[in-house]
């Protein structure tokens, strides 16, 4: 049960926004750039990106949800995103991207963890300013979505199959806001 009185049975995040569009508005627009906006780094790396960084926050609706929305964008190869979850990096990926993954488990920590060291590896495999930049800021906008949803405890959906439906929703949505403010 959530911590608060969100006049609403949706799991997760989405709970919060239909609570106050008027801010909600604002992260799904975010979001929706971060993850779906134009990026050399493709869709599923995002959503991965995004997925470590809630799986090592531990918040288990965005961990899941995203994870969701990696496996379908990466096909073929959906492990890399269990392998991801479980070792921080996957051999199926570019250096570049493993690169990217350790950099946002440093912000994850702390932004003061990030090194010029880990700078200048992710720029040696490849990475653009650009696509460090993108992973630093997705990395810190999940710190702030994971702990926004659960320091309010919101609910996880009633099936975890329903984490799947999330994943397709989101792909094919790109974080569309359907919220109608409260009456």
């Amino acid at each position: 049960m959530a911590h608060i009185n969100l006049e609403n049975k949706l799991p997760g995040i989405r709970s919060l926004v239909k609570y106050r569009p008027e801010t909600g508005r604002h992260l799904y627009a975010l979001v929706r750039v971060l993850l779906t906006g134009d990026s050399s780094l493709s869709k599923g790396e995002r959503e991965l990106i995004a997925a470590f960084v809630s799986s090592r926050n531990g918040c288990v609706f965005c961990t899941e949800s995203h994870a969701s929305a990696a496996r379908i964008l990466f096909e073929n190869h959906a492990q890399v995103v269990d392998e991801v979850l479980e070792n921080g990096a996957s051999e199926i990926l570019s250096l570049k991207m493993n690169a990217l993954l350790q950099l946002a488990g440093k912000v994850q920590i702390s932004g003061k963890e990030v090194r010029p060291e880990d700078i200048e590896r992710a720029k040696n495999s490849g990475a653009t300013d650009l696509e460090i930049h993108d992973a630093v800021l997705i990395s810190a906008v999940f710190c702030l979505f994971n702990r926004y949803v659960d320091g309010l405890a919101t609910s996880l959906p009633e099936n975890s199959s329903d984490f799947k439906e999330m994943g397709h929703y989101m792909v094919s949505n790109q974080y569309q806001f359907h919220i109608h403010p409260k009456t």
